[in-house]
């Protein structure tokens, strides 16, 4: 039993154990993954973790701490110049564990320990995989997509005003030649200048007979 077991000792003296830890975490620093036991990486990871968040302040003095457990100085550099900058963002957990089953000779089971954020794979799906949903189950439009869908509204509702003004003119007009037409036939030409003329016509004869 692991009775209050806090730290795996993995079989090995402290400073055997210390120098295994430094070497496996130079490895997962060049090479950004490696493939170890389950033990190993467990133990591993929580030897790592906190140099990497030491690195995210570049100075003198946090330089010469992980120096004290990397002793390697190229490993300090590429930690400090390549690691630090894509890590700066990330609140803890710089590594991942992935199993990759048991090894043949012993049956220890073995995984893969690398850095999250130099895994092209993963990153990608986690970038295309953005989309919220809300609890109802509907999903929540971006604001890009509502301005873009407010700008087809608009667009579309001010083609329909013209095309609906251009139609009520050509109706207009169309009325307006109909009772043209119309007056012209009720009034033909000459019938007032006539009627006119024999009233005058009529005044004339009634003088003369007086």
């Amino acid at each position: 039993m692991r009775h209050g077991k806090k730290v795996n000792h993995l079989s090995r003296k402290k400073g055997h154990r210390r120098s295994l830890l430094s070497n496996m975490a130079c490895s997962l620093i060049e090479h950004k993954s490696i493939n170890t036991t389950l033990a190993k990486a467990k133990a591993l990871r929580v030897y790592v973790e906190p140099l990497l968040t030491k690195s995210k302040t570049d100075s003198t003095h946090s330089r010469r701490t992980v120096f004290s457990y990397l002793q390697n100085k190229d490993v300090v550099t590429e930690l400090f110049r390549e690691v630090a900058p894509k890590i700066a963002t990330r609140n803890g957990g710089y590594t991942r564990i992935i199993r990759t089953g048991y090894r043949l000779g012993d049956n220890a089971e073995m995984c893969m320990i690398e850095l999250v954020d130099f895994n092209e794979v993963y990153t990608k799906e986690t970038a295309t995989k953005t989309t919220r949903r809300s609890r109802r189950g509907g999903k929540k439009s971006t604001s890009a997509e509502t301005t873009i869908e407010e700008a087809v509204v608009e667009d579309s509702s001010a083609e329909v005003v013209e095309e609906t003004t251009a139609e009520v003119v050509e109706e207009v007009e169309a009325v307006e030649e109909n009772k043209g037409e119309v007056e012209e036939e009720a009034t033909p030409e000459g019938t007032d200048e006539t009627s006119n003329e024999d009233d005058t016509a009529s005044e004339d004869e009634k003088k003369d007979e007086k």
